[in-house]
């Protein structure tokens, strides 16, 4: 039995599957993101998810055969590295698991742990690849001053936009009423109570906001089209990095999936980040994902273990969304 665990900074996906491709088991709980919920907090909801996902499918820890988690913000702090690394064994028990940034999980499950690149665009952002034994990625290096093109660097580009409106610094598009009408508004700088007070400038809470800017976007806003496309730019760029610290032949044709909200199916930046990638001067071949990240987390195990699902396992495994 294979464990995996998709940490996120919204939420946690964990899945349990065997070698013959069936999902015994799933769950899901908040996030994982120990910066924003402390690491007491991210511990206590792994162990939280991982018992309620065995006691579903009726199995103990001791039937893991491999496990991974896949944690974002992993592998950034060189000084919280030992804590977070505990964490699985203090649930499990053993030793049968490895950790590692839940880019991980999102690249597995989109293309099958096969070599390519894959581009994570939710609450956060970045890209991470193999190819021929290399490992790369870009990115994801905090909200702060990175994470482009994610859901929080979309919010923070429209509230920024949205202050530029209300000063008269920009003219006021579609986004302005969107804004004071869906925050409820009574004046303008109401906007500081509600991002510094209310959300208390949370990465998840500041990242919703987002939706703003695509849906004023949809509306025809030019400016809050310009954030939308500039974001699908800036991904884009990640997917050029990656391929070039993989060292991959120009000629050469790279696969590329993704995974996260603003690049789902009904994903705002779906569409121009294809539109994008189709028109850089090396080859790319963009599909939609394989698998969902929790369970490219327990194809990761399965990898791990020396024991990846075969052809036929990965077949009854692709009924799973």
């Amino acid at each position: 039995m294979f464990l995996g665990v998709d940490g996120g900074g919204t939420k946690t996906a964990f899945a349990l599957v065997d070698a013959d491709g069936n999902v015994r088991a799933r769950h899901g709980e908040g996030s994982a993101y120990y910066l924003e919920v402390g690491m007491d907090g991210a511990a206590a909801m792994l162990e939280r998810g991982c018992r309620t996902l065995f006691a579903a499918a009726g199995i103990g820890p001791g039937d893991i055969a491999q496990a991974f988690f896949g944690l974002p913000a992993y592998g950034e702090d060189r000084a919280v590295m030992p804590a977070l690394e505990a964490l699985p064994r203090a649930i499990l028990g053993h030793d049968r698991y490895r950790c590692g940034n839940d880019m991980v999980c999102s690249w597995a499950g989109s293309l099958a742990c096969a070599d390519g690149i894959s581009i994570i665009a939710g609450t956060g952002s970045m890209a991470y690849g193999e190819y021929g034994g290399k490992k790369a990625r870009a990115g994801g290096w905090g909200e702060l001053f990175s994470d482009e093109g994610s859901a929080h660097w979309i919010a923070r580009a429209g509230l920024a936009l949205f202050s530029r409106m209300s000063d008269g610094r920009a003219p006021r598009g579609e986004l302005y009423e969107l804004v004071r009408q869906r925050l409820s508004l009574e004046e303008d700088l109401d906007l500081c109570g509600v991002v510094y007070g209310d959300l208390k400038r949370e990465r998840s809470g500041i990242a919703g906001l987002s939706r703003l800017v695509s849906e004023a976007a949809a509306l025809g806003d030019r400016q809050a089209m310009d954030i939308i496309d500039a974001a699908a730019g800036e991904l884009a760029g990640l997917v050029d990095a990656v391929r070039a610290r993989l060292c991959v032949a120009d000629d050469v044709e790279v696969a590329v999936s993704f995974t996260g909200g603003l690049v789902g199916a009904d994903g705002p930046l779906r569409v121009p980040l294809t539109t994008a990638l189709a028109g850089r001067a090396r080859p790319f071949q963009v599909s939609a994902p394989l698998f969902a990240p929790v369970l490219g987390a327990a194809l990761y195990a399965a990898r791990n273990a020396g024991t990846p699902l075969d052809a036929a396992a990965l077949q009854r495994l692709s009924g799973h969304t």
